[in-house]
């Protein structure tokens, strides 16, 4: 009788508990992925105060999402950002597939030698991204996108789409960073403008009921767009063939997203400037 093989494995890094994994879980669940959801930061106002990360090396992939916090401010979570550098960059050396996401994607490429800065503009909304130095391989979109900083890249990376004002989507090795924000849906969004406020979205043309009308326009769409993107990842740049994880019995087919738990994050003080990266 063959054994059946075991389960993938996934940890995924939300830096506050409004910034989970979305449509990116749901796509790694539905694939089969066994995953372990990690929250850094529980209270907005104690950006240093920590849960310190697992061992990468008892997973098979790491999904690093996006934060309020920026990499040009270190001194508000050095505590644990640096921690978290060391690890990426430890994973990188194994050739342990990595899956950064704004923040995260931002973190990959800083701890592999690359930057980040604050961009000329911020981009916050749905935005189509067009080819970088290779073609892109996820689609124009529209993508959400919402951050105030930007990466370069670091040396040897392949920048495959961007827009006007940032590289959007690079890939290193068996790791892939993006800007934009694949996770987003309905919940997601939700659980980000508890924290966002109409004066702070106004300052870049936005509203609460812009945004959500936007998201309810997308949704659907976005969230094929994002499996498609897990997809591309697990395959092309993870080597991690998808065929292979439903021929050994899982449904490539979506699953239904939990509603956004924020009962354990501390939101009763308005942050005005907070922003998910």
């Amino acid at each position: 009788m063959t054994k059946p093989s075991q389960p993938k494995t996934a940890l995924v890094i939300a830096h506050e508990s409004d910034g989970p994994g979305g449509q990116v879980s749901v796509r790694l669940r539905a694939l089969g992925f066994e995953i372990t959801d990690h929250v850094i930061n529980h209270v907005y106002d104690k950006p240093n105060e920590h849960t310190p990360l697992p061992d990468f090396e008892a997973f098979d992939i790491i999904v690093v999402m996006g934060s309020i916090r920026s990499l040009t401010k270190t001194d508000e979570i050095d505590e644990w950002v640096f921690d978290e550098l060391e690890k990426i960059r430890e994973a990188h050396a194994r050739n342990q597939p990595m899956l950064g996401v704004c923040f995260g994607g931002q973190l990959l490429a800083k701890a592999l030698g690359g930057s980040v800065e604050a961009a000329p503009v911020t981009e916050l909304g749905w935005y189509e991204i067009s080819d970088g130095d290779e073609p892109n391989p996820v689609g124009p979109g529209p993508w959400m996108e919402w951050h105030h900083d930007r990466f370069a890249p670091p040396p040897g990376a392949t920048v495959l789409a961007r827009t006007t004002d940032a590289e959007q989507l690079f890939t290193i090795g068996s790791s892939a960073g993006t800007q934009f924000h694949p996770e987003i849906d309905t919940a997601h969004l939700a659980g980000w403008l508890e924290v966002a406020d109409a004066e702070y979205l106004a300052a870049y043309d936005q509203t609460p009921e812009g945004l959500r009308s936007a998201m309810a326009a997308n949704d659907d769409r976005n969230a094929q767009q994002c499996h498609q993107l897990v997809d591309w990842f697990l395959n092309d740049v993870a080597g991690i063939p998808v065929d292979e994880l439903v021929a050994a019995g899982v449904s490539p087919r979506t699953a239904t997203l939990p509603t956004t738990d924020l009962t354990t994050t501390d939101l009763t003080t308005n942050r005005s400037g907070a922003h998910p990266a």
